[in-house]
């Protein structure tokens, strides 16, 4: 009698669980929810990752203790140069901002960058907001010659830090500009 009690009890439950639309037991929606929520977290950190340098260029030079950037007001990012004079002090290098490209290639060594950005909507808030799809750093010396260039580019099939912040993307870059790697 006992087990008849226990497999009546059981069976109860199991029908009280199929009636219930967030069993997991017998529906598969929340099986279904649970990949949807696992798929867009890994698409969350992918775009939120790391991206590396590209078309690295380097031309073997001693790392110089002052860089001249020349100012670029075509660029529509705004932290762009704080970020980079913030990378290029990590590496140990002061950094002055010219506004006229003619005044910071008077400098024995320059910087000068180009960067564009695009829109889309963010992961989870849905907000349509501005990102850095690209930018290129070029170092050069006093006479124009390149010493080494490097660039962040989306990476259009996995969206690798398509949503990080301009210092996430362009540490790699400034980091490549100067060692080369």
């Amino acid at each position: 009698m006992q087990a008849f009690l226990l497999f009546r009890r059981r069976a109860l439950g199991l029908a009280a669980c199929t009636l219930l639309a967030g069993c997991s037991i017998i529906t598969p929606m929340p099986l279904w929810e649970l990949v949807k929520a696992t798929g867009g977290l890994a698409s969350t950190a992918m775009s939120t990752a790391a991206p590396e340098a590209s078309s690295t260029f380097y031309r073997l030079h001693s790392v110089p203790s002052n860089v001249c950037i020349a100012f670029n007001p075509d660029i529509q990012v705004p932290d762009l140069v704080p970020v980079l004079q913030t990378e290029l002090q990590s590496h140990g290098i002061d950094s002055k901002v010219y506004d006229s490209p003619p005044a910071a290639r008077l400098c024995p060594i320059w910087l000068e960058y180009t960067a564009y950005f695009d829109w889309g909507i963010t992961p989870l808030t849905g907000e349509l907001r501005p990102y850095m799809s690209s930018a290129q750093l070029a170092l050069r010396s006093h006479n124009g010659a390149l010493l080494s260039a490097s660039q962040f580019q989306l990476d259009t099939h996995l969206l690798k830090g398509k949503w990080g912040d301009t210092r996430t993307k362009l540490s790699p870059v400034v980091s490549a500009l100067v060692t080369g790697y």
